[in-house]
């Protein structure tokens, strides 16, 4: 598949890596339907996108919710063939804090939008996708989803964050063997510090501290290094069932 055809689904693409991936569709002649709660800039960004770009409001924990947007996207669009899994919360809390231990609620709320919301997401594409007239390599379809080294090395304070990233990290082997029977190829990645508008808020200096614990290249990841990786992945049938670190090879310390 080119990434020229694609026929995509955001979500979270109203901003940051999302939103870069978007861009970068689009730029290549792909279609793109963007899904967030963030109604009036996941509209914004539609309208600079152009017409080849359009937004759902949708919040990925509600099951109906998802369902509903993932057809209207695909209608819109003419058909769906990619879903990039972007929406997400950093949930950081400890879980003996300052005010006593974390709230049950807490950490389940950040599993249910993070894990099960991408989960929720995936099928709901994969019910779509499985319809789709098969390439020469017999591909249908392609879900992405967004991990972060904090699968791997989590840091204090991120207990509930780095157990829905490494549990999208442990569904994308399953949900790749089980979709191969209809084409459909599931891959996560997972990105180190990359510059997103939180990161961006950040005073300087702090942006510089972080930057120098990558051991090469010694800066932030760029959103738009992200989306290419998602084209690759998109365009590389081979690409399958793995995680791949785009994180310059840091391993993060306990904090």
């Amino acid at each position: 598949m080119r990434i020229q055809d694609a026929r995509a689904v955001v979500t979270g693409g109203a901003s940051g890596l999302g939103n870069a991936v978007a861009r970068h569709i689009v730029s290549c002649g792909g279609r793109v339907t963007l899904l967030d709660v963030q109604e009036g800039p996941g509209l914004e960004a539609a309208r600079e996108l152009g017409a080849n770009a359009g937004f759902v409001r949708c919040d990925v924990s509600s099951e109906n919710e998802v369902n509903a947007a993932m057809q209207a996207a695909a209608e819109r669009m003419g058909g769906l063939n990619l879903l990039v899994n972007c929406a997400g919360v950093i949930g950081a809390g400890r879980m003996l804090g300052r005010s006593g231990p974390m709230a049950g609620d807490f950490f389940a709320k950040v599993v249910q939008i993070n894990l099960i919301g991408t989960f929720l997401c995936d099928k709901a594409a994969a019910a779509i996708m499985q319809q789709n007239t098969p390439t020469a390599d017999g591909e249908r379809g392609v879900l992405i989803h967004t991990a972060s080294i904090a699968a791997f090395e989590g840091q204090i304070g991120q207990a509930a964050y780095s157990a829905t990233k490494a549990g999208l990290v442990g569904m994308t082997l399953p949900i790749a063997r089980e979709l191969a029977q209809f084409g459909i190829r599931c891959v996560s990645i997972a990105p180190g510090i990359f510059r997103t508008p939180m990161v961006a808020s950040m005073p300087p200096e702090v942006q510089e501290s972080l930057a120098r614990q990558i051991p090469f290249p010694a800066r932030l990841g760029e959103p738009e290094e992200f989306a290419r990786l998602v084209a690759a992945v998109f365009e590389i049938p081979m690409i399958n069932g793995t995680t791949i670190r785009l994180d310059g090879a840091i391993r993060m310390q306990p904090r």
